[in-house]
């Protein structure tokens, strides 16, 4: 068990000694101040799990200190007063604090509380470890992402993840589902990859006879999701159309399929992602709000500082897994290169680099060259030539084939080095197999 950390915010000593006894009592590692700005000094800028709070102080209220510091930085608050005083008693029952306690307090009642307590930061800490097994990182931003998840997981806030391509959004979707508690299925769908004639009943259903070749009926994702999450990458892909019908889901709480008229229950928890606010693509703004419940922001690979040598450590030994044979590892010589490079395609861009220094490495050090993916000499095929008149369709069927090679036939990738969209890239693949 990790100890546990109290703040005691009370300007009687003998009370404080008495708090501080039986906290220490109970494994806690324990703070003392007497006046409210002593304790808003410490803590904002450090973290606590519970604070015990006076109401009245020497240089204020307990309800004063909670105005001056983050909410992130006290923890469980529990006010302890020998206050009658009816109004500031109701003050302190509408903060965020867990509990109010008249004193004088007995010691029963002081164990229950840090037990609970200690409960509680043991299972955080246990779900942080298995989020570390999945989310590697220790910067600054990706701790604030861990922080997020394991803080809106358990509620049924629809979550919006914001992030470059290739930050691995899906990820964070699988993690929050991972630490919902919710008993369904994680379903996954990109909706810039699915047809737009198709994605209406994909994702909500259909009757039968619905449409031409709907021979049976069929549970769109929404369904499929029921007592889940459903995870809505590239949602700014999604036709405007559809973005109104989603709406009006996420506002009732069913579905109807097409060709249907009888609404169906849903009980969906939606983690949607993507790499354009409203303004800036398709995404309608109020689905972004209706969405964006909780907002978790991911950082790009070149803002995460010794994150990138965790990483392609971790995806060495998983290749090492994967291939069997002696082991290799990454070479320190080149970790400079690593930390140097800005990662323009993140992570996804990181695990290609490894896996082709993995299979280059004529020994044990795996060398990564970030440069080797991102720069080419002319004849590699990076530069391409037209002459004058080649038709307008000619140039960008050509442009679409060599960046898709480019890319390794990451449509996504493809989409944002054109600057279209993923379901522009689509359809000039299917119109491309069409008259090919």
């Amino acid at each position: 068990m990790s100890a546990p950390t109290l703040a005691i915010v009370d300007d009687d000593p003998d009370f404080s000694v008495f708090l501080t006894r039986v906290a220490r009592s109970q494994g806690f590692l324990t703070h003392q101040f007497h006046t409210v700005s002593d304790a808003t000094f410490w803590l904002s800028s450090n973290e606590v799990d519970l604070t015990i709070l006076d109401m009245a102080l020497p240089d204020g209220t307990g309800l004063d200190l909670l105005d001056r510091i983050p909410p992130d930085r006290h923890g469980q608050i529990v006010f302890v007063s020998g206050t009658s005083d009816a109004e500031q008693i109701r003050r302190a029952v509408a903060t965020p604090a867990t509990q109010f306690i008249g004193k004088p307090v007995g010691t029963d009642a002081l164990e229950q509380l840090f037990r609970r307590v200690q409960e509680d930061v043991d299972g955080r800490i246990h779900g942080q470890q298995r989020l570390d097994q999945h989310l590697v990182g220790e910067s600054t931003a990706m701790r604030r992402v861990k922080r997020d998840i394991l803080r809106v997981a358990p509620t049924d806030l629809n979550v919006l993840v914001l992030g470059e391509t290739g930050t691995g959004k899906e990820l964070v979707a699988r993690a929050v589902h991972a630490h919902s508690g919710r008993p369904g299925r994680l379903v996954c769908v990109n909706c810039g990859a699915v047809p737009a004639e198709l994605l209406a009943s994909q994702l909500f259903g259909h009757e039968r006879g619905a449409f031409t070749g709907a021979a049976n009926r069929h549970a769109g994702f929404l369904e499929q999701a029921d007592g889940g999450t459903l995870f809505l990458d590239e949602i700014g892909e999604m036709p405007p159309a559809l973005q109104v019908y989603l709406l009006r889901v996420l506002e009732t709480g069913s579905v109807v399929r097409v060709g249907g008229t009888g609404e169906i229950p849903v009980d969906v928890r939606i983690v949607a992602a993507t790499n354009r606010l409203p303004d800036e693509g398709m995404l309608r703004e109020d689905l972004f709000y209706r969405l964006g419940h909780y907002v978790i922001e991911l950082p790009p690979l070149r803002a995460r500082g010794d994150d990138v040598r965790l990483l392609a450590n971790r995806f060495v030994a998983a290749l090492n897994d994967k291939y069997g044979g002696p082991p290799k590892r990454l070479d320190p010589a080149g970790i400079a290169r690593l930390l140097r490079h800005s990662w323009p395609g993140n992570v996804r861009e990181l695990i290609a680099a490894t896996e082709r220094a993995y299979l280059n490495a004529g020994g044990p050090m795996v060398e990564i060259n970030p440069l080797a993916l991102g720069r080419r000499p002319p004849d590699s095929g990076e530069v391409v030539q037209f002459r004058v008149g080649t038709p307008l369709q000619d140039i960008e069927e050509e442009m679409l084939r060599r960046t898709l090679a480019f890319h390794g036939g990451d449509k996504t990738a493809t989409a944002r080095s054109l600057g279209v969209s993923v379901r522009t890239v689509h359809n000039h693949l299917a119109r491309n197999r069409r008259h090919g």
